[in-house]
């Protein structure tokens, strides 16, 4: 946990083989998983957030792979300490879901 904007950036480009600039969100945890770096490019720089749990663990998404896309909401969840397993979605309008429907 002790690379900056510049060293995570390189491990966006380099080994995710992902555009640090595209405006997605990076999310970067140490093994014990209490610390996350968040590394976003906005419109005129990159945006570091950093959060230390005092206690506990961020509870991951489980995955076999090295890396993977978790959408905003879970990020939130993750965040506030809530267990993903428990979470309930309710239905909700879906754009892309409507789009298939019409095709």
């Amino acid at each position: 946990m002790r690379k900056g904007f510049d060293g995570l950036s390189g491990i966006v480009l380099n080994e995710l083989s992902r555009d640090p600039l595209s405006g997605d969100v990076f999310i970067f945890i140490n093994r014990s998983r209490n610390r996350m770096k968040l590394l976003v490019w906005e419109s005129s720089g990159f945006v570091l957030w950093y959060k230390r749990l005092e206690s506990g663990t961020f509870e991951l998404p489980a995955s076999e792979a090295d890396h993977l896309e978790i959408s905003w909401q879970k990020l939130v969840l993750i965040l506030e300490g809530i267990t993903l397993s428990r979470v309930h979605h309710r239905k909700r309008f879906s754009l892309a879901k409507r789009a298939k429907k019409v095709a």
